[in-house]
């Protein structure tokens, strides 16, 4: 089928994307309609190998596309991201994020990932030095900072990352500010601020979101938040 038209946004206004890691996954369909006022549904796709966690694939990635209109930003923590993160594209997911610690070669599998029509992605771990990249941020659309060790939602957000958000907003300011700086881990009202203040503009939020009783609100406080931090950077 044919991709939505629908593009998450970046830039001044802040990105929130719920990741139904932490929805009910016998009735993703009805979780999905909770969050309609996101700016993109985060789907981790995990194999058990690249990190220690099992959870859905190909298959119900391509259910999803066709259930909701929401733009998915696919998180692909798995090994052989070269050979998967394309058919993720092929099936019509906006934005695909792999790992450059499973990419075997990360500049030709960002281009083929544009080449397919989709946002390329790249994710590094909280240990993984950004300095290494700044080189290919060029072939990017976004750049994910985990603050969290990846594998498992629900866990403490890592307040040593945020050094690495600065730094990483330095290098894409340098570049013009074109690519989105995405943050996933411990993102909630208690620590979305710090975030945005380092410098990220979209936000992947679990817990915080489905936890709440009404979770659209939710992701309107959180881009709240988030805009208030970023007109305190300036």
């Amino acid at each position: 089928m044919a991709a939505p038209t629908s593009e998450p946004r970046h830039g001044p206004v802040p990105c929130i994307h719920p990741s139904i890691l932490n929805a009910d996954f016998a009735n993703l369909a009805s979780e999905l309609a909770r969050i309609e006022g996101a700016d993109a549904v985060h789907v981790d796709v995990m194999d058990n190998h690249f990190v220690p966690n099992l959870t859905i694939g190909l298959p119900v990635v391509e259910s999803l596309r066709a259930a909701t209109a929401l733009p998915l930003d696919i998180h692909l923590m798995i090994e052989e991201a070269d050979v998967w993160a394309p058919r993720y594209a092929e099936i019509g997911c906006e934005s695909v994020t792999f790992h450059a610690e499973a990419a075997q070669a990360p500049i030709r599998l960002a281009r083929e990932l544009r080449a397919q029509g989709a946002k390329s992605a790249m994710a590094l771990k909280p240990a993984t030095p950004v300095e290494p990249y700044t080189d290919m941020l060029g072939e990017l659309d976004m750049l994910l900072l985990m603050t969290v060790e990846p594998g498992f939602g629900g866990q403490r957000f890592l307040e040593l990352v945020l050094p690495k958000i600065r730094r990483a907003r330095r290098a894409i300011d340098d570049l013009g500010g074109q690519l989105a700086l995405q943050v996933d881990g411990g993102i909630s009202a208690e620590t979305i601020e710090r975030a945005a203040e380092a410098g990220a503009d979209t936000f992947v939020a679990g817990s915080a979101v489905y936890s709440a009783h009404d979770p659209a609100q939710a992701v309107a406080a959180l881009r709240e938040q988030a805009a208030g931090a970023q007109s305190r950077r300036g």
